[in-house]
């Protein structure tokens, strides 16, 4: 099969970065679905793995979580999906990625792609949509919507691929009063279509600009962009007894002593926890995401798709890449159609 791959963590510039190469179609075993891939969208994760380090793989190393496709076989343990329905998933960090024409997945955390979505549309949802998904209702404890006045979110990092899915699911599943960032006019105009009620600018002052819009403090902060930076605002904005959540590591440690007087919570979301742990509940990543393919098709949520190149080779990949790192895009770059 043809894939797309690294042995040495280069810069994204030099060609050998990410190289085309030819690799064995695996077989399912167990649980896994044999995945024909269809379509890739590329994430911060990608391009923090591939980052420049010294070490060197022994045989080439295929990166990429997301994509959508169509089964092409099961293993003997398999039970929800069967060979032809068309799929959408995140994998699993510990194995081989998407970025090759046939993938093994576990059933558990693949879910039936939504049925108005063309593969690329599809392709871009996946990480992201479990990422923010986790993030709200899993980590940060988000009640279902209510008749209850309405709790705030701030959403740090709101133009991202995680934000994009978030905003939605915070307005439109939760009903919460979303205050997003954005610093240009552009990704400003991208949260308020996506639902966010009240912009501010991430490069400012966080406190003062929510004071501005009316809010002493929110219930809840979502960190999707530069903890270290980000933490001390998000500790003065958030109210007593409300909770943090960040899904980027931290570079210092963290003073959580500033959440003390208020008790307030800070917590981690990382959407490989359950596949690298196998947990108990694993089967729950894919359950939310046949979710998040009703709210696709029933129109609450949107696609985040932003940019489609094609064909899916290691030239277009590392072009995604570069794009990535300059920190500037808004939704997701996908990958779509391996040639012939």
């Amino acid at each position: 099969m043809k894939a797309i791959a690294l042995t040495h963590y280069l810069p994204i510039d030099n060609p050998e970065s990410l190289f085309d190469v030819q690799l064995d179609k695996p077989a399912p075993k167990g649980r896994d679905v044999l995945i024909e891939i269809k379509a890739i969208a590329v994430n911060p994760v990608d391009v923090k793995v591939r980052a420049p380090k010294d070490t060197v793989e022994k045989s080439p190393r295929v990166l990429g979580w997301d994509a959508a496709g169509v089964v092409q076989a099961v293993g003997p343990g398999v039970s929800r999906f069967k060979v032809g329905d068309r799929v959408f998933y995140a994998g699993d960090i510990t194995r081989p990625g998407s970025n090759s024409e046939f993938q093994l997945v576990d059933e558990r955390i693949i879910g039936n792609m939504p049925k108005s979505l063309s593969f690329e549309q599809a392709a871009a949802l996946p990480l992201t949509a479990i990422t923010a998904w986790e993030a709200l209702f899993d980590r940060l404890k988000v009640p279902a919507r209510s008749s209850a006045p309405a709790k705030s979110i701030l959403i740090i990092g709101g133009a991202g691929g995680v934000g994009s899915i978030a905003i939605q699911l915070a307005v439109k599943v939760a009903g919460l009063d979303v205050i997003a960032t954005a610093s240009r006019p552009e990704s400003e105009k991208w949260v308020r279509e996506l639902g966010a009620q009240h912009v501010i600018n991430h490069f400012g002052d966080l406190p003062a600009q929510l004071k501005e819009q009316g809010f002493d403090n929110v219930d809840y902060v979502l960190i999707l962009n530069d903890t270290d930076r980000h933490f001390p605002a998000a500790a003065a904005a958030v109210a007593p007894q409300g909770m943090i959540c960040t899904i980027v590591e931290n570079a210092a440690p963290l003073d959580v002593s500033l959440l003390k007087a208020k008790s307030a919570g800070f917590i981690w979301e990382f959407m490989f926890t359950r596949s690298m742990f196998q947990t108990a509940d694993m089967q729950e990543q894919g359950n939310l995401l046949d979710k998040v393919a009703g709210l696709i098709d029933d129109k609450t949520v949107v696609t985040t798709l932003s940019q489609v190149l094609s064909p899916i080779n290691a030239a277009n990949l590392r072009q995604a890449h570069a794009t990535l790192e300059t920190g500037r895009v808004i939704g997701k770059i996908v990958l779509k159609d391996f040639l012939n």
